[in-house]
C-alpha cells in the first residue's frame, strides 16, 4: 500500500488534522490502514476510534466532515499529518478546534 510504519503503534498512526488555508490544528486522531485507503478513496478523514474500536469518518453524525486536500508523512514514516478543509467545528464541544483550553501551568510561570 503506502510505505509507513503501522507497526510502531500496534496497527495506528497518530494524525494530526490542521485546517489547510490558515494552519490551525483542529485535533488529533488515530488512523490504522483501512482508515487510511477509506480516506484515500473518499477524500473525506476517517480513523480509528480506539474507545469503540471501529472506523468513523469525521461528521458522519454531525456534518463536520473534513475534506482531505493534502497528506503528509512524517520524516520515520510513522505519523501523519492531514490538512483538510472542515465543513463545520473539528471538536466534539462545538469548537472550531480541539485545542481551546490552556494548560493552567506554563513554562517559567
Amino acid at each position: 500500500m503506502i510505505d509507513l510504519d503501522f507497526k510502531k503503534c500496534n496497527g495506528l498512526i497518530p494524525t494530526i488534522v490542521q485546517d489547510v488555508h490558515d494552519g490551525t490544528v483542529l485535533m488529533l486522531a488515530y488512523m490504522n490502514e483501512e482508515a487510511l485507503q477509506k480516506t484515500l478513496e473518499t477524500g473525506k478523514a476517517t480513523f480509528w476510534s480506539r474507545s469503540r474500536n471501529e472506523l468513523w469518518t469525521k461528521g458522519e453524525t454531525s456534518g463536520n466532515f473534513q475534506l482531505v486536500k493534502k497528506i503528509y508523512k512524517d520524516c520515520d514514516e510513522d505519523t501523519l499529518l492531514l490538512q483538510v478543509e472542515s465543513v463545520g467545528p473539528a471538536c466534539h464541544t462545538g469548537n472550531r478546534s480541539c485545542f481551546y483550553r490552556l494548560l493552567e501551568k506554563q513554562p517559567n510561570s
